[in-house]
């Protein structure tokens, strides 16, 4: 089975778009991440680029992007299993070698690398291949359901904190606040002053934070692997290999994207009418926006799925990047990293948040130019080169032939 271009083009519109929110996490305290209200918030365009990216990208592009990493493991495995080979063996030494790939970008590069963390559930997800779409489904609904009531307990534990006395309470009153609503003065300027440094403290940080960013993964693992296994019932069940009429596939653009939007922009309408505060926040983004973003996902991916259909130029473009999402995702890493670390060019937390969409469209359009260029040439993106020459012990061939090349 070669290349199936639509989840290409599915994963090319993924890893642009998650830029839209990991550039807060490369540019500004990690707390703005979060809340607007912590950093990087001085006007109206700024109010307007948080509620339209929280409408549109805010955790969908990182969930299709864990709806696509299902379909592939499906395509891979099932591509080993049709030649000849272990799906497991095939499948655990990919994982094992993009855990690798993870540690080494967190620790080197950036803390808010997400390849460690797909690796781990990318494992656990193998377990349910051989399901049909209907089980999957329901497993992915259930996993679901528990993100929700872990996300859902955020909130709950914010208000119980506001209701309680002493002085562990007020204490963890104040840290909850430092990382969901505007932290105080020293830990801002504790946080400026690392990533406008050395190389060096960065990486002492990064080598620190390492292990309780693994942690997360029990807390956000559910989420991720919920979408995982929508992504493999949306490829057993033909959504993505061209197997759904156009009339069912703008069924589920209109419904997902529909109940998504709005129920996103009512969950934005009552975030501004309490003005960003913490409540807002853990309550509206991380705990409300659960169960709506899990239905919205899909209408995303039918969405793209629809407009890829013609296989036209911008098409053809957006497969491109995302048959070379795990080079576009690191070579993002290196060029965010470079401009606004102070090992490069020091300008950590000097942009406002709307002013920040100015580097993410340069390298959307980057990626869009040298990733035909670059597969006009090669069969693989570098790191795809390298992630499938350790998985397979034996390096692959690089330069580009007249064969269409298989994942």
């Amino acid at each position: 089975m070669g290349r199936i271009a639509t989840i290409d083009t599915v994963r090319g519109v993924a890893v642009m778009g998650i830029l839209f929110l990991n550039i807060l996490a490369f540019a500004l305290p990690e707390a703005a991440y979060i809340s607007p209200r912590a950093y990087g918030l001085n006007g109206a365009a700024d109010r307007v680029a948080y509620y339209a990216v929280l409408i549109l990208f805010d955790g969908k592009m990182r969930g299709l992007f864990s709806f696509l990493f299902g379909a592939s493991l499906l395509l891979v495995t099932d591509r080993a299993e049709a030649a000849g080979r272990d799906a497991a063996a095939v499948h655990y030494a990919r994982m094992g070698w993009l855990f690798v790939l993870g540690l080494a970008h967190a620790a080197l590069l950036w803390r808010g690398d997400i390849l460690a963390h797909y690796a781990l559930i990318g494992s656990v997800a193998y377990a349910f291949r051989a399901l049909g779409p209907g089980r999957l489904l329901a497993f992915g609904i259930a996993f679901a359901a528990v993100d929700a009531l872990l996300m859902g307990s955020i909130p709950l534990a914010y208000l119980s904190m506001q209701a309680s006395d002493g002085a562990t309470a007020v204490q963890n009153l104040r840290d909850f606040r430092n990382a969901f609503g505007v932290p105080a003065p020293a830990v801002l300027a504790q946080e400026l002053a690392l990533y406008r440094g050395s190389y060096a403290g960065i990486l002492a940080h990064n080598l620190a934070e390492i292990g309780e960013s693994l942690g997360n993964t029990l807390i956000i693992g559910f989420e991720t692997l919920a979408y995982m296994l929508f992504g493999m019932a949306a490829l057993r069940s033909g959504m993505l290999d061209g197997r759904w009429s156009r009339r069912r596939l703008w069924r589920w653009a209109i419904g997902g994207m529909g109940i998504g939007l709005l129920g996103y922009g009512a969950i934005a309408v009552w975030i501004a009418s309490r003005d960003l505060d913490v409540l807002a926040i853990v309550a509206g983004p991380i705990a409300l926006a659960t169960p709506v973003r899990a239905i919205m996902i899909p209408g995303w991916a039918a969405t793209i799925v629809l407009l890829a259909a013609g296989s036209g130029p911008v098409a053809r473009r957006f497969a491109a990047a995302g048959r070379m999402a795990l080079s576009n995702y690191l070579a993002t890493s290196i060029v965010m990293c470079f401009l606004f670390y102070g090992w490069g060019l020091g300008q950590f937390g000097h942009w406002s948040r709307a002013s920040l969409y100015l580097p993410v469209f340069a390298m959307c359009a980057a990626m869009l130019l040298w990733s035909p260029w670059w597969l006009a040439r090669f069969r693989y993106g570098p790191f795809e080169w390298l992630w499938r020459s350790l998985a397979r012990r034996q390096w692959q061939p690089m330069r580009s032939s007249s064969t269409t090349p298989t994942r």
